[in-house]
């Protein structure tokens, strides 16, 4: 079937009812998965390390926390590859129902869970056993959510399409905020660290049936439904490592850097800000959240962008603009003035989602229908863990070599470039026949 056909009955130049509903389903799952994230690297930057990490020192405490953050992310290739082959096997929506369901179920299982005055050792085990369920579920949905999207899509608003749940990260970050901020408020910092903390990732279980129901109603990628069976790879990873090797490191090269940016300042600034640099917590909280929200604004408009001039320029320029501000970015948490960072970590994200918006359907793109679902999840779950996963704790390490904020500009700005090298080696994917 040639690209053009586009089987959900959509004309080229104006999408049905059920590409919109598909997108839609695709961005309230990856925006309830990155909150259940985004609730865990708060939490871990305010209380988890003084509750299941209660020997050493506060640094230490927290390091320990984040290296359960980072734990995760180490879990994700093991959900790419049973992800992966189910979605390339089986299906988009079979694989993207059950990553739900394990990511609800962990992250209300962490809000359940007694800490270490206790239960002792008992409870960090089980919270990093619960962290990498979480991984695991993360391995398979970003994948199947821009997959989804995508592949319902007409091929002229492809990344426009693709891009809708790449919003999902920033408006995670921010329903969490809208819960642990109300919840800071009340109950106060030490009724937050008291027990509190457990309610944002409690209320996840109403979110994961309103998922779960949104989700059981789309269709299956009508893509997929066309490609032969027999032409599945029987273990999908393999014959992409074997087939497309290239492609593969050069597509975890391309969202490196952006992921490093989007983790340092969501996440990371969140513990370091007040911490090492006495900015009140709510405004450091402010500031990521008015960030997080200049993204998800553009990350439509940026997509179609890509959509008219070619998803290489625009990555490309957000890729140089992300080079060029992280040393100013992180600067900025030097001055305390919250305006100033406020405005700072905007420009930051907003540069970040020009290079990132395009990339939900130019990593798709690089890859054939059969392999699609697991090399564009291999390649940006791996992209994810090394800049991402591990931003917090690089950096951490890096301030206690290095006492000033620059220091996270270099390393962000450094694998900011390791990117734009990467994507000028790729190919323009904007032409790139999508149903074979």
């Amino acid at each position: 079937m040639s690209e053009t056909a586009v089987p959900t009955g959509t004309a080229a130049g104006a999408p049905s009812r059920s590409v919109s509903r598909v997108a839609a389903a695709s961005l309230i799952g990856t925006t309830i998965e990155y909150y259940d994230f985004a609730v865990y690297g708060t939490a871990a930057a305010l209380v988890l390390g003084p509750a299941f990490f209660p020997t050493g020192t506060p640094a230490a405490q927290t390091l320990a926390a984040f290296l359960t953050f980072a734990g995760a992310f180490l879990a994700r290739p093991i959900g790419v590859v049973l992800f992966g082959t189910i979605g390339d096997r089986l299906g988009r929506k079979p694989a993207l129902v059950i990553s739900l369901l394990l990511m609800g179920a962990a992250t209300v299982g962490v809000g359940l869970l007694p800490t270490y005055a206790g239960a002792g050792l008992l409870a960090p085990v089980l919270l990093v056993a619960l962290r990498l369920l979480q991984g695991v579920s993360m391995g398979g949905e970003w994948g199947g959510a821009v997959l989804l999207a995508a592949e319902h899509a007409p091929p002229r608003r492809r990344a426009m399409y693709a891009s809708i749940p790449q919003a999902g990260p920033p408006l995670g970050f921010l329903l969490s905020s809208a819960v642990i901020l109300p919840t800071l408020a009340i109950a106060g910092r030490d009724g937050f660290a008291a027990g509190a903390w457990r309610i944002p990732f409690l209320l996840s279980a109403v979110l994961i049936v309103i998922g779960i129901w949104v989700r059981s109603r789309v269709e299956e990628s009508p893509v997929f439904a066309t490609t032969p069976r027999q032409a599945a790879a029987r273990f999908p990873l393999g014959t992409l490592l074997k087939e497309h090797p290239g492609r593969l490191f050069l597509g975890v090269g391309a969202a490196i850097g952006g992921s490093s940016v989007y983790y340092l300042t969501t996440v990371y600034s969140l513990q370091y800000g007040p911490a090492a640099l006495g900015i009140p917590q709510n405004t450091m909280l402010a500031a990521a959240s008015v960030a997080a929200t200049a993204g998800a604004l553009a990350t439509v408009p940026f997509a179609r962008l890509a959509d008219r001039m070619g998803r290489r320029p625009v990555m490309l320029t957000g890729l140089i603009g992300c080079v060029l501000w992280a040393l100013p970015m992180f600067g900025s948490l030097q001055t305390g003035n919250g305006l100033l960072i406020t405005g700072a970590l905007a420009v930051g994200l907003l540069l970040f989602t020009l290079s990132f918006a395009p990339i939900a359907a130019f990593l798709p793109e690089l890859f054939p229908a059969r392999l699609r679902y697991t090399g564009a999840s291999t390649t940006f779950i791996l992209a994810n863990t090394l800049g991402g996963g591990f931003a917090p704790v690089v950096a951490t390490w890096l301030n206690t070599q290095w006492a000033s904020p620059l220091v996270l500009g270099v390393y962000a700005g450094t694998l900011c470039l390791v990117s734009l090298v990467c994507v000028l080696v790729l190919p323009e994917t904007r032409e790139q026949e999508f149903s074979s």
